[in-house]
């Protein structure tokens, strides 16, 4: 069955790291039951809602009710994914901070959060799989240098339509240089490492489409 996984790839420009993928696995028939019931309600109160509206302004059809933008771009399928999808890269994220990141504690923003999943989906939406077709490849970037974090398959039964890049970047200025040694470890046991990182909410976006030879599309979030 089709499950959310991580996978290796060493072709790449930053090299996955290898954890184990078992711990990393989510359950697709799981997520399909809390659409199912999602989808159910979902049914439901519409109906109710249209025709309250259909009795109160004596319209004849669903052709005349005018329905905002985001009502047909709107996909509970998506959106559930996409939340997975978002909880394995904090996962991810967090599980580096003793390998890949080397650091004592690793701050993850949940505005960043929030808007790694927006973006997700506004780059999926175009894709003729949506997110189920997104290879991502999680990276951070520290001292002019990309170390790569993960990489997430997000149907591994699936044949990739694209690929996704995520590039974040550590918290440099402010206030933060002055605190973060009071996150660090006090412990004279604890291993040595960097002390505590924080995520900036700022984040670049490479999107590259595996099934043409349109050009890289890059945002900065």
């Amino acid at each position: 069955m089709p499950a959310l996984c991580t996978t290796p790839d060493s072709s790449l420009p930053c090299s996955a790291a290898t954890d184990d993928a078992s711990s990393k696995r989510l359950s697709w028939g799981k997520i399909m039951q809390k659409l199912t019931d999602f989808s159910n309600h979902s049914l439901h109160s519409d109906d109710e809602h249209f025709r309250n509206v259909f009795s109160h302004s004596g319209l004849d059809s669903v052709d005349s009710v005018s329905l905002s933008e985001s009502d047909f771009l709107y996909d509970p399928v998506e959106e559930t994914l996409c939340s997975e999808v978002v909880d394995l890269i904090e996962q991810s994220l967090t599980e580096a901070k003793d390998s890949a990141l080397r650091c004592s504690k690793l701050l993850i923003p949940d505005q960043l959060m929030e808007h790694i999943g927006q973006e997700l989906l506004h780059l999926a939406a175009s894709e003729p799989c949506g997110l189920r077709g997104a290879l991502i490849n999680l990276c951070v970037e520290q001292s002019n240098a990309c170390q790569s974090v993960e990489q997430i398959a997000v149907d591994p039964d699936l044949v990739p339509t694209f690929q996704l890049t995520l590039v974040l970047r550590l918290e440099s200025g402010g206030l933060w240089p002055m605190i973060q040694d009071l996150f660090a470890p006090r412990s004279p046991s604890a291993p040595i490492l960097r002390h505590a990182l924080r995520l900036n909410t700022g984040f670049r976006v490479i999107k590259k489409k595996l099934y043409s030879s349109e050009e890289l599309v890059i945002e900065e979030c």
